[in-house]
């Protein structure tokens, strides 16, 4: 198994912009092979918007990343943020 994680911290003005965006990668991820579930997340506590996508393997997630990407591809993600996301590549351990 194989886990892309991606930490947003949106300015509070483009926020929900943020989550259309991470929703608009939900969607362009549907149906790809090994995906298992992707979909953002809302930390209650913060204003951290985190995206999750379990895949089967590295490989699966591999082959689909550009192709589910793309459909942000203008989106200024780094123009809506207080700082750079945090990406974060899980396997287990």
């Amino acid at each position: 198994m194989f886990a892309h994680m991606v930490v947003h911290h949106p300015k509070p003005e483009h926020r929900d912009d943020m989550l259309a965006s991470m929703k608009r990668v939900d969607a362009a991820a549907q149906g790809s092979p090994g995906l298992i579930r992707i979909g953002p997340w809302t930390d209650g506590r913060t204003d951290r918007l985190v995206g999750l996508a379990l895949w089967e393997s590295r490989e699966a997630w591999e082959a689909s990343y550009e192709r589910i990407f793309a459909a942000i591809a203008d989106d200024p993600i780094l123009e809506w943020s207080t700082q750079p996301p945090e990406v974060y590549h899980l396997a287990p351990g």
